[in-house]
């Protein structure tokens, strides 16, 4: 393989067909920084309007090293996977204190940043400084196991180190940034994974896995264990004064630090199974939280939550607590307009949404 003419067919279909994305227009490292940080694990369509608030909100480096935490992880409210956010304001601080706001152009500097790792070190540095490094992500596997024919696992660590090697044997020196995000670009838009759009492709003649007719066999990925099912009833409880009770979650592990809307788990692998339909049944669960059984619960309707390893199925109850209930951390009780300034996992604010707390009492 020509190296050279590889590396001048991709990048020339992509300067022709590159989309218009606010993250684009710009060389600001830290901008690109926080595009490839949203970018993670969510489609460029749905970061396109939170990155503009996000930027117009904390323009550089210093105005989100200055921000309160709790604050900026509301702005980020909707996108999801919350410790990206958390990582990215903690590796900011750290550059506005250590290196005075400006971006370290060292690969060694960037990656020991929080929460940084070796994706983003290669985007921001190849795109804002011209740095050649390889950023590897979903998109640049799938492409290079087609174009190169890789037998093995592509999510395995060992072939990941593999394509970093590849990549960077063929990114060119004069435009690093334009190559990577090339190879991003024609994974999200032609080298899809189902059905790729070979005929489009500007890399089609390098192409091994085209050439012996396997484009729809590679990658090779090993299949993942079953997502555990948890069904789960969550409570919106409403106090004598029209308050809310809402629970903090723990520092680590699922939605870590959001808020949300007690619930309590109905049944599992290890859990006894209980009749979401009989309402005695849940406010026997409801107990768990209250300490009483409430006399009067209204079945709202089901809601399902996916995670990576795990999938709830919720279904909603509200009901009204008996007057001078009083719970301790992580539970506190807060009104409509207060529950506003919480940071909650989307599911719970469609909840909110759905159940139209002005009318809580009609439904009940």
């Amino acid at each position: 393989m020509a190296k050279q003419e590889f590396a001048s067919a991709l990048v020339q279909w992509y300067r022709t067909v590159q989309r218009d994305l606010p993250w684009r227009r710009s060389k600001d490292p830290y901008a690109i920084w926080v595009s490839e940080v949203m970018l993670q694990q969510t489609r460029v369509e749905t970061v396109v309007p939170y990155f503009e608030r996000f930027i117009t909100r904390y323009p550089s480096i210093d105005a989100l090293a200055a921000a309160d935490e709790q604050e900026v992880v509301k702005n980020w409210e909707g996108l999801g996977y919350y410790s990206r956010v958390r990582n990215l304001h903690l590796a900011v601080k750290e550059v506005a204190s250590k290196y005075g706001g400006e971006i370290p152009r060292s690969y060694e500097q960037m990656r020991a940043l929080p929460g940084v790792g070796p994706y983003t070190v290669g985007a921001v540095l190849s795109i804002a400084y011209g740095v050649p490094l390889p950023a590897v992500d979903g998109n640049v596997l799938r492409v290079m196991a087609r174009v190169f024919a890789l037998e093995e696992d592509v999510a395995s660590a060992r072939t990941r180190t593999r394509v970093e090697a590849i990549v960077t044997e063929l990114i060119p020196r004069d435009c690093p940034g334009d190559f990577n995000q090339a190879l991003m670009e024609l994974g999200a838009r032609i080298c899809v994974p189902r059905t790729p759009k070979c005929v489009e492709c500007p890399l089609t003649i390098y192409c091994k896995a085209r050439a012996t007719g396997r484009q729809n066999e590679l990658p090779y990925k090993k299949g993942k264990k079953p997502q555990r099912i948890e069904e789960r009833a969550v409570f919106l409880i409403e106090s004598q004064s029209g308050e809310f009770l809402i629970r903090k979650r723990p520092q680590q592990g699922l939605l870590a630090n959001l808020w949300e809307f007690p619930h309590v788990l109905m049944s599992s692998a290890v859990a006894l199974e209980v009749d979401a339909s009989d309402l005695r049944q849940i406010g026997m669960l409801a107990r768990e939280i209250v300490g009483y059984v409430p006399q009067e619960i209204t079945f709202i309707r089901k809601y399902v939550h996916l995670f990576s390893h795990v999938i709830w199925n919720l279904s909603l109850y509200v009901f009204k607590a008996t007057e001078g209930l009083v719970l301790e951390a992580p539970y506190q009780w807060v009104s409509a307009e207060q529950r506003e300034r919480y940071t909650f996992g989307q599911v719970f604010n469609k909840m909110w949404m759905d159940v139209k707390v002005e009318g809580m009492s009609e439904r009940r």
